[in-house]
């Protein structure tokens, strides 16, 4: 039985983080500049095993400075899935350029190499594979398309903090990573996000872009238009802090996955999150689908456990159902939105309210299965 209300997430802020942001603001540090923003991004830039890493106002920011900072432009277009964050298509249509959807792949939600290779064309600049709910994308068959046709890589890597494709921590593998931590994030700054690399021409030009592209040899001087995408001294420090516990954070969800596996009653109809032997998952969010749910009675499911107290939260929306990028659907993303939904998993959960969550699920679907 659940003896709480569970919501679908919820940060895990404790001494420690206090500790150190009434530090920074006893400093007088509170802005753009101060010792917690360099040593979040070394921390960060180490944890992904990446040479550099740039902190910004959030992961939408980072995922536009990105684009800008490769030079994506008007009548440009870049590859993205239609099963994903609206951000990450918006970005792109904020730089002029076109987000070309693409349908997933089944088992791991993630751009499916094949439609990929299906959509591109001679305008065709960049690949955005995002690393959804916290499974990596096919990275080697996505690097073959773009080294076939000189394509740059954008990882979407705003839920899979930590998450790895065959050994390798996702924000390394491609061009650039960018991540985001708003307070549902693996680690969270309340708002944020950090911009990975290995670049060392990439990073010193979205260093630059960050901060309104102000000459260093000459204050107040502009070369180009640039951005204030800059993070504050509090937010980062906040986010030391969090760094401090990510492998914490990081295998409790893994656990929360695996009690969800051993309580919920999965079969040939009813399924969780997937992983592919190549891939170390992160578990970002439990992911619940049902073969036989419509959008409507996925609905009525989450609203039957609402009321025994239970938050929950479909799936995204296809971009392409949305006024600004609507197009015939994909078939998969579009099955996928309507039935999947995703389960608390958040890191004060207990293994008691994990299965009382599950039972509530079992009873739910052996009560609305059709018969």
């Amino acid at each position: 039985m659940v003896m709480r209300p569970i919501p679908i997430s919820q940060p895990a802020i404790g001494a420690r983080e206090e500790e150190l942001v009434l530090e920074a603001v006893r400093s007088g540090w509170v802005s753009s500049i101060g010792k917690y923003i360099d040593a979040f991004e070394e921390s960060f830039a180490r944890f992904c095993d990446v040479k550099y890493a740039i902190a910004v106002s959030n992961g939408t920011t980072g995922l536009h400075l990105a684009l800008e900072t490769l030079n994506i432009k008007a009548g440009d277009e870049v590859v993205v899935p239609d099963l994903t964050f609206v951000a990450t298509a918006n970005t792109v249509a904020q730089t002029g350029a076109v987000p070309v959807l693409v349908d997933i792949d089944p088992e791991t939600l993630c751009l499916d190499p094949a439609s990929v290779a299906a959509a591109i064309t001679a305008r065709t600049k960049a690949i955005m594979p995002v690393h959804l709910y916290g499974h990596a994308a096919d990275m080697d068959a996505l690097q073959a398309i773009a080294d076939e046709h000189g394509l740059a890589i954008i990882e979407d890597a705003a839920e899979a903090h930590g998450a790895e494709y065959k050994g390798r921590r996702v924000g390394g593998l491609g061009n650039c990573g960018v991540f985001s931590f708003y307070g549902n994030k693996i680690i969270t700054t309340g708002e944020g996000g950090m911009i990975t690399t290995n670049d060392p021409e990439f990073y010193q030009r979205a260093r630059n872009l960050r901060d309104h592209a102000m000459s260093p040899e000459r204050r107040y001087w502009h070369h180009e238009r640039g951005f204030n995408y800059r993070m504050t001294n509090l937010q980062a420090a906040l986010g030391v802090a969090q760094m401090e516990r990510i492998d914490t954070f990081i295998q409790k969800r893994i656990d929360i996955m695996n009690w969800y596996r051993k309580s919920i009653h999965t079969d040939g109809e009813v399924r969780l999150n997937r992983e592919m032997n190549w891939s170390r998952s992160v578990f970002w969010m439990v992911c619940l689908e049902v073969d036989w749910f419509t959008e409507k009675t996925r609905n009525d499911f989450m609203a039957a456990m609402k009321a025994c107290g239970i938050d929950s939260r479909p799936y995204f929306c296809t971009l392409s159902s949305m006024p600004m990028y609507a197009r015939d659907p994909l078939a998969v993303s579009k099955r996928k939105s309507d039935s999947g939904l995703c389960l608390p998993s958040f890191y004060d959960l207990t293994e008691a309210e994990v299965v009382g969550v599950a039972d509530t699920i079992n009873d739910l679907l052996e009560e609305m299965r059709p018969r």
